[in-house]
């Protein structure tokens, strides 16, 4: 069992949990902001976890994991085009996986909650949690951005 399948079995068996509690979503100055009831009013009580808490969805609990079609995937925060199909591909770990993201779209920032450091990443816009970013993704990159379904929304070409 390689890394990647023993945390998508982790988490996926632990249901939506954040190992080391919760975080907050990325703060900063963002063009979106909302109070937290705002936030509250707007998103289900998953999405607000994953969004704005920095929680995980459960692995293989999202239909966009298994979504091909083209088209372009949204913040469900503010709407911002985040993915594209193009650059989506399956990483067998249970979560949408893309091996980059459109131009300006995402922010990250350094995150220890599973002890050794990974690659948040956060819509640049509003500064929702998206998911993080692993250096095992195909090439041209090389990198794996995990996601949870519940942060985007799919909308087809």
């Amino acid at each position: 069992m390689n890394r990647r399948h023993f945390f998508a079995f982790a988490l996926g068996a632990g249901g939506a949990l954040t190992l080391a509690g919760r975080g907050v979503a990325a703060s900063g100055d963002f063009e979106v902001t909302r109070s937290k009831a705002e936030w509250k009013a707007m998103l289900s009580d998953a999405q607000y976890r994953v969004m704005r808490e920095e929680g995980t969805e459960p692995a293989f609990s999202s239909p966009l994991d298994k979504q091909y079609s083209e088209g372009l995937y949204h913040c469900r925060g503010c709407d911002l085009a985040v993915y594209s199909s193009e650059h989506k591909y399956d990483s067998g770990t249970g979560w949408p996986s893309f091996w980059q993201s459109l131009p300006d779209a995402i922010g990250t920032k350094r995150d220890f909650k599973l002890i050794y450091p990974r690659t948040e990443c956060h819509c640049r816009r509003c500064g929702s949690h998206f998911g993080h970013i692993f250096e095992d993704g195909p090439q041209p990159t090389g990198k794996r951005h995990c996601l949870n379904g519940v942060s985007l929304v799919f909308k087809p070409a």
